[in-house]
């Protein structure tokens, strides 16, 4: 069956809330109108508000970057679900590498996010991968395995169906590395078959696995053409609107 693209933009901690404003108008004006993909640009919380305004009605959907797996309450620093939505968010990202190397978040409590983010009628990108030390011991496949299964746990293949998994090898993050093509390819089939497993193979088929390890614009074209691989968490090219939209344009061959 033929699966929608969906090209992420990823801002991480970059842009002001008027720099994101100059960003997301660049943007609109260059792929505001495009349906055949899906776009989604994630900016931080704090350029929401601004984003959104200038994405309304057009073809781009908004991300937030994290979630709180709390609806309220005495959480400093922490942003919830309803607030997203409250934002115009309609997708999330959890587990992102960053997110568990540095802020040490584990599965288990990816799992909670996710869980809630269905719950709000959000769009979860769930975020796997292997570190360079994990696919040198050969522990590749089975530690993303054991990531999508964890991060899929306890939720009812209606509700799954809603998840995005974006496979971002840890050592191709913003490294300038990039899985070949078709090594990537082989860890998104990978993962279809840990979907298969876990639900069935109609579902597998169906889901929608993002690659997320420095795409850019010079290699988007042959990243995205192979069979498993349909779309891009994307990172530093997706902080110009000229390289961004260079891949949402990839070319199909």
């Amino acid at each position: 069956m033929a699966r929608k693209k969906l090209i992420a933009g990823n801002w991480k901690m970059n842009k002001t809330a008027v720099e994101a404003e100059v960003l997301a108008k660049e943007l609109v004006a260059a792929v505001g109108k495009i349906t055949e993909r899906d776009i989604m640009i994630a900016p931080t919380f704090t350029s929401l508000a601004a984003v959104s305004a200038v994405i309304k009605g057009t073809s781009i959907k908004l991300g937030a970057q994290n979630m709180s797996s709390e609806d309220s309450g005495a959480f400093t620093g922490e942003i919830s679900a309803d607030m997203l939505i409250g934002a115009g968010v309609s997708h999330v990202i959890l587990g992102h590498s960053e997110r568990r190397s540095i802020f040490k978040e584990d599965d288990t409590f990816i799992n909670k996010k996710v869980k809630k983010a269905l719950a709000k009628n959000l769009v979860p990108v769930l975020c796997v991968g292997e570190t360079l030390a994990e696919r040198e011991a050969g522990k590749a496949d089975s530690i993303v395995g054991d990531q999508v299964v964890k991060g899929y746990a306890g939720i009812p293949e209606a509700d799954a169906k809603r998840v995005v998994v974006a496979y971002e090898p840890v050592w191709a993050i913003g490294t300038g590395k990039t899985a070949t093509p078709a090594d990537a390819d082989a860890m998104h089939k990978h993962i279809r078959d840990v979907l298969a497993k876990t639900y069935s193979s109609t579902f597998a088929e169906a889901a929608i696995i993002l690659y997320g390890g420095s795409m850019n614009d010079k290699n988007a074209d042959e990243l995205l053409n192979m069979p498993n691989i349909d779309g891009g968490l994307i990172g530093g090219a997706a902080l110009k609107a000229e390289s961004f939209a260079r891949i949402i344009n990839y070319t199909k061959k």
